[in-house]
């Protein structure tokens, strides 16, 4: 079975009084079609309660569901997928948890990161940080656009053609340079949650996302 990689991708913010379930449906209803859950520091019936409110939404706006970290929570509400930190379990382990058929996606910040995912099959990668972001506490080595151009490139020659998403920092104004790198999609947290209307801002950034693309293929054929 193929499995869809959106190529716009939110990641739910703890830092503004929505929930990452209001958040969810907000994203929905601008036409957004991938919710990443991701929350830190609460108790797990608190991230489970709302691990499941986000699967039914996504479930009746047809929707991708991806838990962070937790491939266990993902089997037991059976959501769409789970996201594995550079510090979490592997992807064998998580395959063996969730199934062949779940979504396992993997964080990476250096192309060797990316040729260890891609040997343990992830199905994406979440290659970042592109600039500073408040949403991880830890980051790893900011990228920039000339990293990203570089480790696409690596990936061209190796013949990897794993989805590699962008993500950290992202703003609009980027868009366009990133596509050119050949990245396959962009992953946005604090700059959509952070407007009044998540869901009036996910369709500028849908749009948007569709204008850089489509320019970008189109100057390669």
């Amino acid at each position: 079975m193929e499995k869809i990689i959106n190529r716009l991708q939110y990641i739910t913010y703890q830092e503004i009084d929505k929930t990452a379930s209001q958040q969810a449906l907000e994203f929905c209803a601008g036409g957004g079609d991938w919710i990443q859950l991701r929350i830190k520091n609460k108790p797990v019936d608190y991230i489970l309660a709302e691990a499941k409110r986000c699967n039914a939404i996504c479930q009746q706006s047809g929707a991708t569901f991806i838990i962070n970290d937790d491939a266990k929570m993902v089997a037991q509400i059976d959501a769409d997928g789970v996201h594995l930190g550079k510090n979490d379990m592997s992807v064998l382990e998580a395959r063996k948890i969730v199934g062949d058929y779940k979504i396992i996606g993997g964080t990476a910040n250096t192309f060797d990161d990316i040729l260890r995912l891609t040997d343990q099959g992830v199905d994406y990668i979440g290659l970042g940080p592109f600039k500073f972001t408040d949403t991880k506490k830890d980051l790893s080595p900011i990228l920039g656009i000339d990293k990203y151009t570089e480790i696409l490139k690596e990936c061209v020659m190796k013949n990897i053609s794993t989805p590699i998403i962008a993500i950290g920092g992202i703003v609009i104004d980027d868009f366009k340079n990133l596509f050119n790198t050949g990245i396959h999609g962009i992953a946005l947290s604090s700059y959509l949650a952070k407007h009044d209307n998540i869901g009036a801002e996910t369709i500028i950034a849908l749009t948007e996302i569709g204008k850089a693309h489509s320019f970008n293929f189109t100057k390669k054929q």
